[in-house]
């Protein structure tokens, strides 16, 4: 029993020993056989062709972290509903009541959430009143 348990020690302390040697290889053919030109420009952010221009501390509207966090949470429930969809067979009509109250909650969150505006990504235009004041 004992040499079972040694024997999975060494296999993981091979195993780590390979992937630090791996690494540290790539690391090195990379120092050895990467360029060295050096200028002013070189350590220039530079992204898709486009120079950077402006600094990047920009404020951004809780709008995005907002509709991000709707999105997560949607798809976390569409991860709920692959796995039903995997064991639909064993669940029977039960699951599958229980899988359609489930998408009627998430709509009526939908909907919910459409209605009070928090999918907007523009702000709301005023509302002129068209009451004629004769």
């Amino acid at each position: 029993m004992f040499a079972d348990i040694s024997a999975q020690h060494w296999a993981f302390a091979i195993y780590v020993i390979g992937a630090i040697t791996i690494c540290l290889v790539m690391i090195g053919l990379a120092a050895l056989l990467g360029g060295r030109a050096y200028g002013r420009t070189k350590n220039k952010p530079f992204e898709s062709g486009v120079d950077s221009v402006g600094s990047a501390r920009l404020r951004f509207s809780a709008k995005f972290y907002l509709v991000a966090m709707f999105f997560v949470i949607f798809d976390v429930e569409a991860l709920y509903l692959f796995a039903w969809s995997v064991s639909v067979r064993e669940s029977g009509w039960v699951g599958f009541i229980e899988a359609t109250i489930f998408i009627g909650l998430l709509l009526i969150g939908l909907i919910y959430l459409w209605r009070i505006g928090a999918l907007d990504w523009s702000p709301r235009k005023p509302q002129l009143n068209n009451k004629n004041s004769d």
